[in-house]
Order: C-alpha cells, then structure tokens, then sequence
C-alpha cells in the first residue's frame, strides 16, 4: 500500500500536492497512508508507486483549501487520512462543504477551530528574553513556548512582521524558529533552552500587577483564555494567586474612593439661562421661549438638558420643521447645530437659500434618547409626544406666519399635516398643513447620514437638494403672486 511523508516544514503545501497525486492516480482512501517526518521531499513506498495520473485539472470547493490549509497543522495523526478520504468524497460532491450534518466534515471543522485557538494562543503568550548585545543594531531575543498543535510555522509570518526591527528565536520540542534580519528559517525542535533574567521583566511585572483589574476577575473565563498548562512559561502568572486573593479587598476600597460625579451633560444643564428679572412682553418669541423652557407637557423634560426653541427672524418667509433637538443641540439649546444641522446648512447654501432668512424650529422640543455607556443614542418621539408638543409648533407658526413650511422627516410630517406615512412616497409634494398653510415635504438630513452606501448616500442628498431647490422656487412663485 502506499504511503506518504511529509515535511516537518510546508506541511500543507505537500499535503496538497501528494493528495492531487493521488486523486488523480484514482488511489482510494483506504489504500493510502500518510505521516509526517523528517524533512525529505514527498515519496511513496518503494515499490508501490501509484499508477500514472490522468491529465485534467481537479476542482475543489475553495473553501475546502482553506480548511486543509489549517487542519494539517493539527496533532491528530489521523489528520491526513481524515482530510484524504473528506477530499475525495467533495471531489464528487462539492455541496458537502455546506452539509453541518456532515460527520467527517463536523470533525475537521472541529479540527480548523482547535488550530485557530492554539495560533492565538502562541501569539499571545510567547514571552522574549533579551540574549544578545543591547549595543547591536539589532537586539536578540528569544522564547520558548510549548503549542498544543504544529502551530508554530503557520504563525511565523505574524512574528516576523511584529517584531522586524530585531532578531529572535522561538524554540518549541517540535521546531525552532530562528528569524535574523527578515529571513525566517526552521531547525529540528529542541529541549527547553536555559534563558537568561531579563531586566525588562520586572517592569512588565510591575505593569501587569498594576493593570489587573479586581472588578472584572471572572476566573472560568480567565482560566478559559489563560489554560494552567501555559502558566509555567508566563511570567506574569506568579503574580495571579495573590492578585485574586486579593481581589475582594481591591474592589470595596475601589468603591470606597470612588468619587460621586455629575452627569457628563449637568455642566449644560448649571449653564441654562437665568429667569429675566423682569417677565416678556406676553406673545413674544421671547415669552413663548420662556413658556416652552417650563414645559412639563409630557416626560420627556426629565431627561433633556433643556427645551430647543425655534430661531430665525419673525417675518422669514421660510420655516423649516425638523423632527426634534439632538445630542448637540441638547447641550447648546439651539436647533441643527449638530452633524444633520452642519450637512443642511451646506445643502441650504447649494440650493440658494440663507439660512439666516429663513426660521427653523422642531416638532419636538426636547432631546429623546436611550443611554448606552457615556453616550445618547437619538430616540423617535412617540405621536403623543408629537401631540404634546404641537401647541408650541402652533404658536411658532402663528408669530413667524411664513409662507412656506418645509418638513423634514415623518415626525414633522405627522405634526404638520397629521400623517407620518409614506414619507418617502410623498416627499417632493406639497399638502395642506394648519389653516391651508403650503407644507413642503422632504426627508430629515439625518436620514442621509444614516446612508451606509456612499453611493446611495450620494444620490439620495443630491434628490435631497432638489427637493430644497424645488421648495426655494415654489416659495419664489407664492411671493410673487
């Protein structure tokens, strides 16, 4: 019967080759053995060569090349076997590569996985010990580190390029890698070396006994990530016994020094503006203002850092209705003045309007949100929100009296005309808003932010500046009838 070798060095690559060698010599699995050994080129039994290979290419799934690329590195002996007979049955039917059901398949995956975590865990627990002259051009290193899987070739690449600006060598019982000046190169395994003390060792010590965190010690999870049997060769893992013991009295004194602090935003809510001494002239944009700064119409108050009132000159033409205040707006009490109110301003100004013309407020006063972290994700306001606030949109309408009001979204749209479906459907259009008033209908810019597609983003904020144009010429047509 015959058998293959192979290297201890390009593992994969001759596997690939011997098993195209034997697929197209028709050599069925289980006359075929495998094994890996010392570096020698790929030969069968004397003897027992198999028969010439019938020309034509073999086609495989490309992902089963990626799962051979990473099973050959296991330690499973039966590794090659397994990935032989597996191959040979996908040759013929390729859809195997999706069957989850599939016995053989669920072993090499199960294989693939115990590489990829055997290669993260070389990456993140090999630890260097300065041998060579400190003066050099280049310092030497060097490791030792025990892998449970032939990992150490395919994760030479990821070390070279880590660690270019100095030699090293990482020694494990199966190969050694040496790495000078770019090259890489493998010698046979070797015994543990004895490394010298290195000074840099107990600056890590002092960082990591300084980093480790006592809240967060989950010691599954720890163990998990961090197995027991990597601990001899990590210095750090001496520290661990006494960092969890001491773990419980870190945590109280940590909540016992932790100061109280304010809310990110109360610095914005210390810095509202003070009562006027003296009231404003009733059914002002200065008493509305004062009224809309009190209002307690629905719960969303409590958690805004202020009301945002509408602004623009009392006789603009113009007004513009968006949804409600953002995060910046939140803060400085003043409407667009965030990232959708920064890309209307510019699409205002490609469309001929002046925003300092022109009176912008929202159907929704105050900010709505949901906390995650430090941050405040915008929330749509519910139709009773909209609802509570229309009497302040109302009082603005009816002090500015423009000719044309632009909607910005759903939310305006339902305050406006009392309706927030098929926005997108209706955009462009122009309905009658409270007492006839000409509503203009176009998406919230936001809406264009949210875009993941540049290029739908693109196309939807020129549709967008079309709109505006549209809405600037129609008000052009009213002024001058």
């Amino acid at each position: 019967m015959p058998h293959v070798t192979l290297p201890k060095t390009g593992t994969d690559k001759a596997w690939r080759e011997a098993a195209r060698a034997c697929l197209q010599a028709r050599i069925p699995p289980e006359q075929v053995s495998w094994s890996r050994g010392p570096a020698e080129d790929i030969l069968f039994a004397e003897g027992e060569a198999p028969p010439a290979a019938k020309p034509g290419p073999i086609r495989v799934p490309p992902a089963f090349v990626e799962l051979a690329s990473q099973v050959c590195w296991h330690r499973d002996p039966e590794r090659f076997a397994r990935l032989y007979a597996f191959l040979w049955r996908v040759v013929a039917q390729p859809a195997l590569m999706q069957d989850a059901a599939d016995r053989d398949l669920t072993a090499l995956r199960n294989m693939e996985r115990a590489v990829h975590r055997d290669l993260h865990k070389v990456k993140a627990f090999v630890r260097f010990r300065e041998i060579g002259d400190r003066t050099a051009p280049r310092r030497r290193f060097a490791a030792w580190f025990e892998p449970a899987h032939y990992t150490l070739e395919p994760a030479a690449p990821f070390f070279a390029r880590r660690f270019a600006d100095m030699d090293f060598s990482i020694a494990t019982p199966d190969l050694v890698l040496h790495v000078e000046d770019g090259t890489v190169r493998f010698e046979e395994g070797a015994d543990r070396p004895e490394l010298p003390e290195d000074a840099a060792e107990e600056l890590w010590l002092t960082y990591f006994s300084n980093i480790f965190n006592p809240a967060r010690v989950k010691l599954d999870r720890m163990l998990a990530e961090m197995p027991k049997k990597y601990w001899k060769n990590l210095p750090e893992t001496a520290l661990i016994p006494d960092l969890l013991a001491g773990a419980e009295s870190r945590v109280r004194a940590m909540a016992e020094a932790a100061p109280t602090r304010a809310p990110f935003y109360a610095k914005a809510i210390a810095a509202r503006p003070k009562a006027p001494a003296a009231p404003p002239e009733a059914g002002s944009l200065a008493s509305l203002r004062a009224e809309e700064a009190a209002c307690t119409r629905c719960p969303l108050f409590e958690g805004a850092t202020q009301a945002v009132p509408g602004e623009g000159p009392l006789d603009a033409p113009l007004m513009f209705v968006g949804e409600q205040p953002g995060d910046q707006e939140d803060l400085q009490g003043r409407p667009f003045v965030g990232p959708a109110g920064q890309l209307l301003d510019d699409i205002l100004n490609q469309a001929g309007i002046d925003r300092r013309r022109a009176f912008l407020t929202n159907a929704v006063k105050h900010f709505k949100y949901t906390l995650k972290g430090k941050r405040r994700i915008h929330a749509s306001p519910s139709g009773g929100e909209i609802s509570a606030c229309r009497t302040w949109l109302s009082q603005e309408l009816t002090l500015v009296k423009p000719r044309l009001v632009v909607a910005l979204g759903a939310s305006a749209a339902e305050s406006l005309t009392g309706s927030r479906e098929g926005i997108l459907k209706r955009r462009g259009s122009i309905e009658d808003g409270p007492g006839g008033l000409p509503v203009f209908l176009t998406v919230h810019p936001s809406f264009l932010l949210r875009l993941p597609d540049p290029v739908a983003r693109e196309m939807e904020t020129e549709r967008f500046r079309q709109d505006l144009v549209a809405a600037r010429e129609h008000l052009e047509r009213l002024m001058a009838a």
